[in-house]
Order: C-alpha cells, then structure tokens, then sequence
C-alpha cells in the first residue's frame, strides 16, 4: 500500500506495560500500510507475546538488569543492534536509556527520531494553579507521530484488533467450562491514586457474584495483591484468581477471550482494549484528557471521579501525586455505577 525508503525500523518502548501495549495498535496500522516493512521491537523479554501475531514484526530482547545494565551494556546492545540491518529508529520511550541509544547511533547517521511526549501541555493539565483542563493528543498519536517524521503515514483507522488466541487445556481448567460470561477484574495500580479502595471492589464483585451471570476472573500481580485475590476467589463461587496460576502469554489469551474486562488506568485495560474487548476503566487522579484512555472503547466507559469535589484533578500523570484531602477520589465512583456499566454492557452482548 505505502512506499517508504526505510525498509527495516528499530521501534524502542521499553516498558512499562500499558505504555508497550499501547504501541501494538500503531504497529498493525503500520504495517497493514506497510506490508513489506521489516519491524524489530526493543523492548523486555517479559513483553514479547503481545507482538506474537503482528505480520513482520519480531521482538528484540533489552536485558536492562544484566547484559544491557549501564553504559558498557548499552553500548554492547547498540553493537548487537547493527548487525540487524536497522536502516531507522523510532523511540516510542524517549528516556535516558533510549536517549544514549540515540547517542550511538548518531555516529552510523541512522536516522533516530524520538517521541514527543507533550511535557510543557501535561504540565499545565496537572497543574494546582492555572491548571489548563483541556485534553490533549492520544498517546497513540503520539506514537504515530514519531512513524509521520520517518516518512510513514499512519491512518489510525486501519488499525486491526488482534484476534482471540486459542485457550490451552490449562486455562480451560482453571476458568471452567460453562455458559456464564467471562468479565476480567484487573482491581491494582501501581500507585494508590489510581487504584480503587478494596472494600468497594468487594462490594462490587460480590454483587456480580451473587447474579450467577458471570465468571469473574481476577487479574493482578505480586503477594499482597495476591493474598486479596485469593480472598475473594475463595468466599465467591463464581470468581477466579490467575496469579501465579498462568503465564503471561496465557493470561493475554485469556483476556482475549473476556466479554468485558474492569481495569484501572493501568496496563491491564490496554491489553484488554488491544483484542478489541469492552474495557471499563476506574479513573481517579488521573484522567483521559492525558491520552491515555485504552484503544478505541467508547467514552461511557471510562469512570471518572467527582471534579466538582476534588478540581485538581488531574493531579498528576501517572497517579504518584496526590494532594491533602485527595485520597479518597475514587470513593466518588460509587460500587453502583460500576455495576450498572457492567451490567449494561454484557447484557448488551
């Protein structure tokens, strides 16, 4: 469909892992485009099975903790990156990592374009005083953008979903084989900001629970989230914990199979959005207007707490800041309008 002089690109998104799904469906817009270029992914080993079905693209391992740690290992990885035949680099990240990247490959006079994140206009969004509450461009465009300077025109809208995986025998057994809808609870953000309080969730999944529609199927990571997890899957009938319990190319085969998945503004909800699944997302000091609502879904089904109460939000872009007096935001999202939105969708399906 497209032409371009650059035949093999080198994309850097090195973490974390909503910001790296978030770049899979830029990469389907491209080479649905661009069906003859070649693509390697720089990103950690852990990531690798979202890339798994996108035509041309392969993924490269960065090992930041040992062989590629420091200076010395970047540049080891820049000299394993040459024998590639990378004619351009596209950094989706942008940080000191990739920055020194850029640094090397300066001296092979490979073009290296890099991302702009839009500091100054997210500065002013999250801003106490003077705050500029208006939203600002997607992050997907912004990752469209760095392809634009390359020479590729990306059209969003070509964009395709990936498709459902098939389910190995081992998740069939954990989940169960039965007619109830599957909905994945992702209820844990790395910043509590942005993580909804556990006694409302409770009230939430009990209550889906109790309807005997649905299967509830319980995503997260790491021992104290999974210990509440556990909790829950034990005192309910219909819910299901996959910590520790899948890998995390089975847990993605899994959420590509969900009806709905209820995640916060975390990586969860975009790795739902990119099987084209419902996604309802909890927001509480931070907000869409900063681009980074999931893939396509409607704007309904993003949840945002009370900016009447609390005006500062969005306090800050990722959740890690919040004012005296804003830790309770997402009390304002009542357990009731999560249901109701749930309800809504899946008995629309």
């Amino acid at each position: 469909m497209g032409k371009n002089k650059y035949k093999h690109l080198l994309v850097i998104r090195l973490s974390a892992m909503g910001d790296v799904a978030m770049t899979v469906p830029v990469l389907s817009a491209l080479t649905t485009q661009y069906p003859d270029l070649q693509i390697t992914v720089l990103t950690r080993a852990f990531f690798s099975p979202m890339f798994l079905t996108l035509k041309n693209v392969n993924v490269y391992e960065a090992d930041l903790n040992a062989k590629h740690k420091g200076i010395l290992g970047l540049w080891k990885l820049f000299k394993e990156l040459k024998t590639l035949g990378i004619d351009a680099v596209a950094d989706l990240h942008n940080v000191l990592r990739s920055s020194v990247l850029k640094g090397f490959f300066i001296s092979t006079k490979i073009p290296f374009i890099q991302i702009d994140k839009g500091r100054k206009e997210k500065r002013a969004l999250t801003a106490y005083k003077n705050k500029v509450f208006k939203p600002l461009k997607s992050t997907f465009q912004r990752y469209a953008d760095v392809f634009y300077e390359l020479g590729f025109r990306i059209n969003l809208k070509s964009a395709k979903c990936l498709s459902k995986r098939v389910l190995s025998e081992k998740v069939l057994e954990l989940v169960g084989r039965d007619n109830l809808k599957w909905l994945g609870i992702a209820p844990f953000a790395t910043y509590p900001g942005k993580m909804y309080p556990n006694p409302h969730m409770e009230r939430v999944i009990l209550s889906l629970n109790n309807t005997n529609k649905y299967k509830i199927i319980l995503f997260g990571g790491g021992e104290l989230e999974k210990k509440q997890l556990q909790q829950w899957s034990d005192s309910c009938q219909n819910c299901i914990n996959t910590i520790d319990n899948l890998s995390f190319e089975e847990e993605l085969a899994l959420i590509s199979n969900l009806d709905l998945m209820v995640s916060m503004d975390s990586g969860n909800g975009h790795l739902a959005a990119m099987f084209a699944i419902p996604t309802v997302t909890l927001w509480g000091v931070t907000h869409p207007y900063a681009g980074f609502s999931p893939f396509r879904q409607e704007p309904e089904n993003s949840l945002l707490a009370d900016r009447t109460k609390y005006p500062l939000i969005p306090t800050s872009i990722y959740g890690n800041k919040i004012p005296e007096g804003y830790e309770n935001v997402m009390s304002t999202i009542v357990p009731e309008t999560i249901i109701s939105r749930i309800s809504a969708l899946l008995e629309a399906k």
